[in-house]
């Protein structure tokens, strides 16, 4: 689907959270390609912020950089408005800022852990979305597409189990969201990328935890960035997916098939 055109996606005015690397930077450049005017969100990853917006303005997308810390509620919603202010307008958010913050069994978790994990990850999407819902409405309808992870069903890997839970959080909302917000034409969906080969594990995940994850995953091998795009830029187009409601699509090799 990321070699299709999509002609709908034209013009519209799309915010992307956490879009400097990974699954977000793979996901801005697509919605770029398609003629989509595109809210880069960073906030610690400036450089390479800035380079994928150059790239993006070299290949004739349009695209503006907008820095915020999410994870804080004032955060979250300048963002919002940061984009609308750039565009005059706001049809489609997505709501891909977050991270494992670290790993830290439940026994050792701290009120501190917890607290940072859950406004990143959790908070974050809450106060985006109630901050893009006036200009979704404004623009008649549009979309919000919420990035979740296999770990919201599997409990996740070792240490992860915070994270895992605050993913875990992001599917109800998205649910919850989705029904509120379908009468005004604005529809909430999620993607939950399993394991990708992203600088997130890069991060946060040693060789021997990801030689075990690769262990269960039926296709033999990590994702890629690029291949979570094509979920997104489908959730995004109404003539594709007007009566996909409050769905999580699932992205991960066969990892989980519920």
């Amino acid at each position: 689907m990321t070699g299709m055109r999509l002609p709908e996606l034209e013009g519209k005015a799309v915010l992307v959270t956490g879009a400097s690397t990974g699954i977000g930077a793979a996901v801005a450049r697509a919605f770029a390609a398609q003629g989509a005017l595109v809210g880069l969100h960073y906030n610690a990853s400036q450089d390479a912020a800035e380079a994928l917006g150059a790239a993006i303005e070299a290949a004739g997308g349009k695209v503006r950089l907008i820095r915020a810390d999410m994870s804080t509620g004032d955060g979250a919603r300048d963002a919002v408005e940061a984009a609308v202010e750039a565009f005059g307008r706001l049809d489609g958010l997505i709501n891909n800022a977050g991270g494992m913050v670290r790993r830290v069994p439940y026994a050792e978790a701290r009120e501190t852990d917890y607290d940072e994990i859950m406004d990143l990850n959790a908070r974050s999407v809450i106060v985006a979305s109630q901050a893009a819902i006036a200009p979704l409405k404004a623009a008649g309808g549009g979309f919000i597409i919420n990035t979740t992870s296999v770990a919201a069903r599997n409990g996740a890997s070792g240490g992860a189990g915070l994270y895992g839970s605050s993913k875990a959080f992001v599917h109800n909302v998205t649910r919850g969201m989705a029904k509120e917000l379908i009468p005004f034409g604005i529809r909430v969906n999620a993607v939950a990328p399993g394991v990708i080969d992203t600088p997130f594990h890069e991060r946060y995940s040693t060789k021997a935890q990801l030689d075990a994850a690769l262990a269960t995953i039926p296709a033999g091998r990590l994702g890629l960035a690029e291949e979570c795009v094509g979920a997104y830029l489908f959730l995004a187009c109404a003539s594709l997916s007007a009566y996909v409601v409050g769905q999580v699509i699932e992205v991960n090799g066969g990892q989980l098939m519920p």
